[in-house]
């Protein structure tokens, strides 16, 4: 019976998440009801709950952590500088004569928009209010239309500066300190965020590379689906070129100011987040749209998001600090390494645990509740530490599009049309999930493009 109780503890947190409570009180209130059975019973030593202060404290101490908030106030004065309404507007007239054009100039700008925002769901929601309505008044299959957005939304968990990566990297890199201190190794091997920004680079611009493949594609086998701006319509914008430059330029050269920092070895991730909020504020400034009801409505904005995922932190840490006191580190670790097909097996059940979560919970909670329990038993097993979090990145921004109950799903069913139906938005994003799984299989396959980049440029 005692084997089972870690078992009924993440099986209760998960119950209690689906009747709709907040996720970290429900992590943190599972895992002290647990803690009170256990010691009521027995079955459970009080002593473990007395490290909460000291995670709490670790947390408020955690330079990499500040990274987080500075990005959500990047991205979120991005958003409201109407930046994206101008580069959606620019590239659908670029790409607008060719069939599919609308599909790719989304996907672009949904990678430029990862690369500047990190925000999922921010993402999802300004491309479906701005780019839905063009593409279905221009003739577009709703599917394609919608599977589109979604997944150009959802780029944002992979291309680097990522809040995805930021809060992965801290993770795995505890994760990979205390595998190699479980192993003997007092002098561990660190892995940073940017060491994660580098290794996600290369699929990430894979990804979006398979995307546009996907609108050819469609293009040439059913060129109805992905119709065409009509030139005369195209004909009347002028100064085009000199639109896509001021379009363009701004935020591309601020996304090369923040990576370039990092990637540099110039700045750490967090001091580049602050160039990062400062450079957004600057073209925010050159826009004309800064003033005090912007700046309090981003602020506002960037409390909100900073704090859900730091309460959420403070909640995973009392309930991963139940479950290991229940034992429950023993219980995968055994479980992983009983498992046939040995690192192979233990992995492809990792990552299948993972994309299931991904339905009910969000990166948060799987980032600060699943992963630092199996990360350590992973990398005492020899994975690369930059090539799992690139995997478990990759995973999980497939699982927000996975039908029924993908995040990137239920954004965009918030603002669509309500003559776009949801059957319409799955059968959308089916082609996409499939090009992401082959990603996922490609990279696990070949190691190399995740540990190539970090390796040629850190040594």
């Amino acid at each position: 019976m005692t084997e089972l109780l870690p078992l009924l503890l993440f099986a209760g947190a998960i119950v209690v998440l689906l009747m709709g409570y907040s996720v970290a009180f429900s992590l943190a209130g599972t895992g002290l009801l647990f803690a009170a059975i256990g010691t009521l019973t027995g079955h459970f030593d009080a002593v473990f709950l007395e490290a909460v202060p000291n995670r709490v404290f670790g947390v408020m101490n955690n330079e990499v952590l500040i990274a987080v908030p500075l990005f959500v106030f990047m991205g979120v004065m991005l958003e409201k500088s109407r930046i994206a309404e101008e580069l959606l507007d620019t590239m659908a007239a670029l790409f607008g004569t060719l069939r599919g054009g609308l599909g790719i100039s989304v996907t672009l700008v949904g990678m430029l928009l990862a690369a500047s925002t990190g925000i999922v769901g921010a993402t999802v929601v300004t491309m479906g209010l701005l780019s839905l309505p063009t593409m279905l008044k221009r003739g577009y299959d709703p599917a394609v239309a919608t599977g589109t957005i979604c997944a150009s939304g959802t780029l944002g968990q992979i291309i680097p500066p990522s809040i995805v990566l930021v809060l992965l990297g801290d993770v795995i890199s505890s994760a990979y300190q205390q595998s190699q201190i479980d192993q003997g190794i007092f002098s561990p091997e660190t892995v940073t965020v940017g060491d994660l920004f580098l290794g996600a680079l290369i699929p990430g611009l894979l990804l979006v590379v398979a995307y546009i493949g996907y609108m050819v594609f469609v293009a040439i086998t059913r060129p109805r689906a992905v119709p065409a701006i009509p030139e005369e319509e195209l004909n009347q914008i002028t100064n085009l070129w000199l639109r896509a430059l001021k379009a363009l330029v701004p935020p591309v050269v601020l996304i090369g100011l923040v990576l370039g920092s990092i990637l540099g070895g110039f700045a750490t991730p967090t001091e580049a987040a602050s160039v990062g909020a400062v450079g957004a504020m600057g073209l925010a400034v050159m826009r004309r749209a800064f003033n005090l009801k912007t700046l309090n409505e981003v602020m506002r904005s960037t409390t909100q998001v900073s704090s859900m995922v730091f309460i959420i932190l403070v909640g995973a840490s009392i309930f991963s600090l139940v479950f290991r006191g229940y034992g429950g580190d023993d219980l995968v670790r055994d479980f992983l390494h009983d498992l046939p097909g040995g690192v192979f097996g233990a992995m492809a059940i990792v990552m299948l645990i993972v994309f299931l979560l991904g339905f009910f919970l969000d990166f948060i909670e799987i980032t600060f509740v699943v992963v630092p329990i199996v990360a350590p038993i992973l990398l005492s097993m020899g994975l690369d530490p930059v090539w799992l979090g690139v995997m478990l990145a990759l995973n999980l921004q497939t699982s927000f599009l996975t039908p029924p109950f993908g995040f990137a799903l239920f954004y965009l069913r918030g603002v669509a049309p309500e003559h776009v139906s949801t059957g319409q938005i799955y059968k959308g994003v089916v082609p996409f999930i499939l090009i992401q799984l082959a990603m996922l299989a490609l990279l696990a396959w070949q190691t190399g493009l995740a540990t190539w980049l970090p390796t040629a440029v850190y040594g």
